[in-house]
């Protein structure tokens, strides 16, 4: 029996992405055992995956305690995989690929690790990507592996119970919800600041549902981010504050997935939030940093319940600044990303997701 270790270990959309690796293996090697390396922060995201057998926690203990660190490392050597593909590709990924001592170590090409891989590659620039390079770099590492893929357009998935389902159709009851408006699940703030829409322009947007649509708006929030809740809804206008129920919150990741698993949509920041909603099919309206690669992270784009915006889709200049740039003066171009810009299409995509046949 051939075993396999594939090796993410970063945010929840990064893990969701990687998890394709895992079912493409356990697709083209019946039989085989895929283990998961994972932070244990996103172990939420591959709890029920029927392509996972057996979620390595990366503990956060590690990164303190070396003498930790390397008691799990003897732990990887004495599970004797065939092969480990390291989607990560960092010194702690890299020394859990060393200390695999599998027959295929597989990575991308990094300068200060080569020697420790068998075969690597480099990333993906396609311009005409359908996937998103975030997919299509993914599956380059299984190449190696897998001559031709039998599902080149596998999508991460997140694998929910009909209890979990349950529960949270429970938490709506027990929120005294009313499910027979559309629900939407707002991603209120990015994973930082410079990856966060300016909350008055996201309650302009707001506006666009709220004038036409009788609708529940959720909040997407951890408790420390609840002055920002507040800032928020001091934009927004009566009647869309109206719709919105910020008190209704789920005290676990896993259970807020459960909860987003009973939307009707996503809209708001990309990131964590915006893949989970991709992975479960809830359609999906995005806003990207002006920092960050759409073309990377905007995976399966031929979907039109996929949609996202990018200030370089209305100023294609700011591809001309560098990176490091763009994410310094992240804020200063969060304001030339004015609502105006997208309005029409947030509007068309709500008309064609959640009200269809009016």
């Amino acid at each position: 029996m051939k075993k396999f270790l594939v090796i993410q270990q970063k945010m929840v959309g990064d893990v969701l992405a990687s998890t394709i690796l895992c079912e493409h293996l356990k697709i083209h090697f019946p039989g085989s055992e895929v283990h998961y390396v994972i932070n244990e922060s996103t172990l939420a995201v591959v709890e029920g995956n029927p392509f996972v057998d057996k979620i390595i926690l990366f503990k956060n203990d590690y990164r303190e305690n070396k003498l930790a660190f390397y008691r799990f490392l003897k732990s990887i050597k004495k599970e004797h995989y065939f092969a480990t593909i390291d989607v990560y590709c960092k010194l702690e990924s890299n020394l859990i690929s060393y200390f695999s001592r599998a027959d295929l170590k597989i990575s991308y090409k990094k300068w200060y690790s080569k020697f420790i891989y068998t075969h690597l590659f480099s990333y993906s620039h396609n311009e005409k990507t359908k996937l998103g390079h975030a997919i299509e770099n993914r599956l380059l590492l299984l190449s190696s592996l897998i001559q031709e893929l039998e599902k080149p357009d596998l999508a991460p998935k997140i694998h929910l119970s009909e209890s979990e389902n349950e529960e949270a159709r429970q938490v709506l009851q027990e929120y005294d919800v009313d499910t027979s408006n559309p629900i939407i699940m707002v991603g209120l703030l990015g994973s930082e600041h410079c990856k966060s829409y300016p909350l008055h322009y996201l309650a302009e947007t707001l506006e666009v549902i709220s004038k036409k649509h009788q609708v529940t708006f959720l909040l997407n929030y951890i408790p420390n981010q609840k002055d920002k809740v507040a800032e928020f809804l001091s934009h927004c206008t009566p009647k869309t504050r109206g719709y919105i129920r910020e008190d209704v919150f789920c005290t676990s990741l896993r259970s807020f997935i459960g909860l987003m698993g009973q939307c009707n949509v996503y809209y708001g920041n990309e990131g964590g939030c915006s893949n989970i909603s991709k992975a479960l099919g809830i359609p999906n309206f995005s806003i990207f940093s002006p920092w960050i690669s759409k073309t990377a992270w905007l995976t399966f784009n031929e979907n039109s319940k996929n949609q996202a915006v990018h200030l370089a889709d209305f100023k294609p200049a700011i591809l001309n600044l560098p990176k490091k740039e763009r994410k310094k003066s992240a804020e200063q171009l969060y304001k030339t990303f004015k609502p105006k810009f997208f309005k029409e299409q947030l509007d068309r995509f709500i008309e064609r997701e959640v009200f269809p046949d009016q």
